[in-house]
């Protein structure tokens, strides 16, 4: 026994966990066996379980790999379809720029921009004659105020003195009360409206003492009144048309029937158009232009007269002939005004068309014809 074991039992003091371990366990560690702990069989332990076979994974099947090969093939064949929908996209829009910019160049319009503002235009002019057709009266009055505003730009700019402020009032004066007055005081208000203008062009001239001559000065007056006539009278006659009873049908039926003859000869004669109708005042229309807007012209009148305003097919003829000949005069007539003054187009407010002008020209003139044949022909009315 070592000196640390006779310590612990000569001196009384508690043996360590160390002391008492090696105490309880002599000769290198071997546990003694007694009743409280018997001896340990190693014998008696069952043999452990095996551990169960690992599964195969499924990611590392051939069918999977087979599935994989054939998505990669799927979206191989998608990606190549993709590409080439996009080239021919691609050519499909190439070619109609192409096809539209010598449409530009023949005709100098843009399509498909004439189109969507003609759709936009559409589309406003359905709806205010559709559901109220006193909302068609803000609509006329903008257009006359626009139109006087562009007319008179032009004539200025021909060294023409129109005075603007007096236009533009006359203007609304005339076209405003045409929808709620008689017949008879709208063409009194275009008398004091002409008078206005020619008057104040005069004062104007004695103030401004410009040294013009006296022919210039008559002239400058003389124009001033036409404006009025061309631009707010007419579209005052379309409010005393639109005021009848039934009278938004016809507004809608003379508008629509110069909108297809201006179609029908655009259509006809970028197609077919080789003889030149009035090579002096307007070159690019032609005989076969003109073919092309008598067909449409007729054809829409006859469908409107039996769908819409509930007349015989021939009183639609009719109607179309009248508006056709108007529309074509009035085409005409800014032409040879657009000539003489030096210019193209009105103004390029409206992309695609050049000025409002440019699309009322044939519109304006057309209501003078659809304001009589509805006295005439309309059912509605009693003489």
């Amino acid at each position: 026994m070592s000196d640390d074991d006779s310590r612990g039992a000569d001196d009384g003091t508690p043996q360590t966990r160390r002391e008492a371990r090696e105490s309880a366990t002599p000769d290198g560690g071997i546990p003694l066996a007694d009743e409280a702990f018997p001896g340990f069989d190693t014998e008696s332990i069952p043999p452990r379980p095996p551990l169960p076979a690992e599964a195969p994974d499924p990611l590392d099947t051939g069918e999977h790999n087979a599935i994989r090969e054939q998505w990669r093939a799927a979206r191989g064949e998608f990606e190549t379809h993709v590409s080439h929908a996009r080239d021919q996209f691609d050519q499909a829009n190439e070619r109609i720029k192409q096809r539209n910019e010598r449409i530009k160049q023949r005709t100098g319009r843009d399509l498909i921009l004439a189109i969507a503002i003609g759709l936009a235009f559409g589309a406003a002019l359905l709806a205010s004659l559709l559901f109220f057709k006193v909302f068609f009266v803000p609509l006329a009055l903008a257009a006359a105020l626009l139109g006087v505003y562009e007319l008179a730009l032009a004539l200025r700019g021909a060294g023409r003195r129109i005075d603007l402020l007096p236009q533009l009032l006359s203007a609304a004066l005339i076209v405003i009360p045409a929808y709620f007055v008689q017949i008879w005081l709208v063409w009194a208000l275009l008398f004091l409206g002409v008078a206005f203008v020619i008057v104040w062009r005069l004062v104007g001239q004695m103030v401004a003492q410009d040294g013009r001559t006296y022919g210039d000065v008559l002239a400058d007056a003389v124009i001033g009144g036409f404006v009025q006539i061309y631009v707010p009278f007419f579209a005052a006659i379309a409010l005393i048309l639109l005021r009848q009873e039934g009278g938004q049908w016809w507004v809608l039926g003379f508008i629509a029937i110069a909108v297809a003859a201006d179609t029908g000869a655009y259509a006809s004669g970028l197609a077919f158009g080789k003889h030149p109708m009035a090579p002096r005042i307007s070159p690019k229309k032609t005989w076969e232009g003109f073919a092309g807007a008598v067909v449409a012209s007729i054809t829409a009148g006859v469908l409107l007269a039996l769908f819409l305003l509930e007349l015989p097919w021939w009183a639609g003829a009719i109607f179309g002939v009248a508006v056709l000949l108007t529309a074509t005069l009035g085409d005409l007539g800014e032409s040879m005004l657009k000539r003489d003054i030096g210019i193209k187009d009105m103004s390029s407010w409206l992309p695609g068309h050049g000025g409002l002008l440019d699309r009322l020209d044939s519109i304006l003139p057309s209501t003078i014809p659809a304001l009589c044949l509805y006295f005439l022909l309309s059912p509605w009315v009693v003489l």
